[in-house]
């Protein structure tokens, strides 16, 4: 059975800052788990522009998760079962984002994401029919929650306490009981899930673990959004999308995947010494 859930994270940031957030983070959390054996493989990165979504940035990628696994799917899956293909269409604000394992063919899952400067209050943004608004969970998600689950413990928990957080750039925190509704800026990523494992026995299983998965994942994710914010807090995206091609080509060194030819010219110019200092001091600020 097609399972649908809806995730609202909200965030106190504004929609220009939470692009910028969201690119560093995801730079910064690929970065710190990617070794030799496992982590992130970067196929392709590259502008795009199509019909549906108009002009953004494609990436294709591919996620070794091995670790990450509980016990009960590696004991009926072989390794390379556990290798994941991403592709994604970012066309802030809306994204799309399409997870396939080749191992499992019949298996699927989509994110999409809408992003609304509003606490969370917004109920279709997806255009849903009748029979999908019936069929949608819905969960609002709080970064400032220090609830904890195994696949918390799975993905990496930070440790920030943002009844505490305050940031030195912006002044914004602490975030208190009820903060979403008095906090400006503030936005939300409405994030639509759809997955379907149409396998006889464990189906139904896998999809609640990767529906798990993925919200321990935006869990994660956005809370180092803004933890992480007096590190990326007056960034352009120009120097964004600078800091991750020279990522790119770090993380497939780390992997030691060849990078591909139509991007040699531009990873051996990106990986000069300056551009990976940069980089590394930005995984390890």
């Amino acid at each position: 059975m097609v399972q649908l859930k809806e995730f609202r994270i909200v965030m106190p940031m504004s929609l220009e800052e939470y692009q910028v957030s969201q690119l560093y983070m995801v730079l910064k959390m690929q970065q710190q788990s990617t070794n030799g054996a496992e982590g992130v493989e970067v196929l392709e990165n590259r502008p795009f522009q199509d019909d549906v979504f108009g002009r953004g940035q494609y990436t294709s990628k591919l996620y070794r998760l091995q670790s990450k696994a509980p016990a009960w799917l590696t004991s009926i899956a072989p390794t390379d079962a556990l290798v994941m293909q991403e592709e994604a269409w970012n066309a802030y604000p809306r994204c799309k984002t399409v997870i396939k394992c080749p191992y499992f063919t019949k298996f699927s899952l989509t994110i999409e994401t809408v992003h609304r400067a509003d606490n969370g209050t917004s109920e279709n943004v997806h255009g849903l029919n009748e029979e999908q608004l019936a069929a949608r969970q819905v969960e609002i998600i709080d970064i400032a929650s220090a609830e904890t689950d195994y696949w918390s413990y799975a993905i990496g928990s930070s440790n920030f306490d943002f009844s505490k957080f305050k940031s030195a750039k912006t002044g914004r925190g602490p975030l208190l009981d009820g903060w979403q509704e008095n906090c400006s800026p503030v936005m939300t990523a409405y994030k639509l899930v759809t997955v379907d494992a149409p396998y006889w026995g464990f189906g139904y299983r896998l999809e609640q673990a990767l529906l798990a998965g993925e919200r321990a994942l935006f869990i994660e994710s956005h809370r180092n959004c803004f933890g992480w914010i007096d590190e990326w807090f007056g960034m352009t995206m120009q120097q964004i999308r600078e800091l991750e091609q020279q990522g790119d080509c770090l993380l497939n060194e780390k992997i030691g995947r060849p990078i591909l030819p139509t991007d040699a010219a531009e990873c051996e110019q990106s990986c000069s010494h300056n551009s990976e200092r940069q980089v590394t001091q930005v995984i390890h600020t």
